[in-house]
């Protein structure tokens, strides 16, 4: 699994429109609104590095309001959510 973390600048106005087109992309599992320097950050979630660059250099340069994207690929996930799930298969909050 590659994982990487797009941080997105849109047209101000579009920020909403440009959220839910790119969570219609598969491979983009997650699009949170964010405070400071950039509007939006999606998580990619793909098999291999070739399908990042498709998905990365062809479907998110085809979403209109994007201004500007700067990716980072993750090495390693840490996620304490994944623990705590994985430890309370069969039990509820």
């Amino acid at each position: 699994m590659v994982t990487a973390l797009v941080f997105i600048t849109t047209e101000r106005t579009r920020i909403n429109e440009v959220a839910e087109k790119l969570v219609e992309i598969k491979g983009v599992s997650e699009v949170y609104s964010i405070s400071g320097q950039y509007d939006l950050v999606a998580m990619i979630r793909v098999k291999e590095n070739d399908e990042m660059a498709e998905l990365i250099t062809s479907q998110l340069a085809k979403v209109e309001g994007i201004t500007d994207t700067e990716t980072h690929i993750a090495f390693r996930t840490f996620s304490r959510h994944d623990l705590e799930h994985m430890f309370s298969i069969g039990f509820e909050d």
